[in-house]
């Protein structure tokens, strides 16, 4: 038996309609038709049908996790870590200057005219602080000018960054995430019922996949970004400790 087809005889085991089904998962109707007949085409790629798949088992009660395997076994397999190495090595290799031997007898020539420079400036200087100090002792002492520091910069507290990233989420209605934190480590991948708030933290950046824009309350570092999409748009975000920046906040 298919996937689709186990979705669709779980699914009417389970007495729920494709309406009640698409409403509790937050999925349009007609995606999770065409999954039922084995079309992931509308999911718009790989990541979003597993996605999908684990909230339509999740809701008609059976284990996602074979119908996952087996997707990923008829697709191509599950998708691979990529290392750090891999992710950062340049496709080609950059050519390395030569590096010049220093000039030697440049340096000590530039020396031996610093040295003397600045030999001919003290006794110039030299003689010219006597007479001044001459003068004073002979005059009236002059008034010490009072002098006034510069003023020092304060920080603005907003440029301050975090140390890391927290993120906490405020599901209003029940909406799918996917959380990923520092090197792509998964944090959370569930579905939030309304009225669920759940926060993450990590050292570097956090990525959120949200199945229902619209559906979720997002606060970044303390601070509240409101709904970050509209009813129903599957949203990728990434934060970082300098988020949230002003133009990331959304009106409620």
């Amino acid at each position: 038996m298919s996937i689709g087809e186990t979705l669709a005889s779980e699914r009417e085991r389970a007495g729920l309609t494709l309406t009640q089904v698409s409403l509790r998962t937050r999925i349009r109707e007609t995606v999770v038709r065409a999954i039922e007949h084995d079309d992931f085409s509308p999911c718009g790629g790989n990541f979003y049908a597993r996605g999908h798949i684990r909230s339509i088992a999740r809701v008609i009660g059976i284990d996602p996790e074979p119908l996952v395997q087996e997707y990923d076994e008829t697709h191509g397999g599950a998708p691979q870590p990529v290392s750090a190495v891999a992710a950062f090595e340049p496709e080609a290799s950059v050519p390395l200057r030569e590096r010049r031997s220093p000039n030697w007898t440049a340096a000590m020539a530039l020396a031996l005219v610093l040295v003397v420079g600045y030999g001919i400036f003290q006794v110039v200087s030299g003689g010219g602080g006597e007479h001044h100090a001459a003068q004073q002792v002979a005059g009236t002492p002059e008034a010490p000018k009072p002098s006034t520091p510069p003023p020092t910069a304060t920080p603005s507290p907003s440029a301050t960054p975090h140390k890391g990233v927290q993120i906490k989420l405020k599901a209003r209605r029940s909406t799918w995430v996917d959380v990923r934190g520092d090197k792509g480590r998964s944090l959370f991948s569930g579905t939030l019922s309304a009225g669920d708030a759940r926060g993450w933290s990590a050292r570097k950046v956090i990525s959120v996949v949200i199945g229902n824009g619209g559906g979720v309350r997002v606060i970044v570092n303390g601070r509240d970004i409101g709904s970050p999409g509209a009813n129903g748009n599957v949203l990728t975000l990434k934060f970082t400790p300098s988020d949230p920046k002003p133009q990331d906040t959304q009106s409620a």
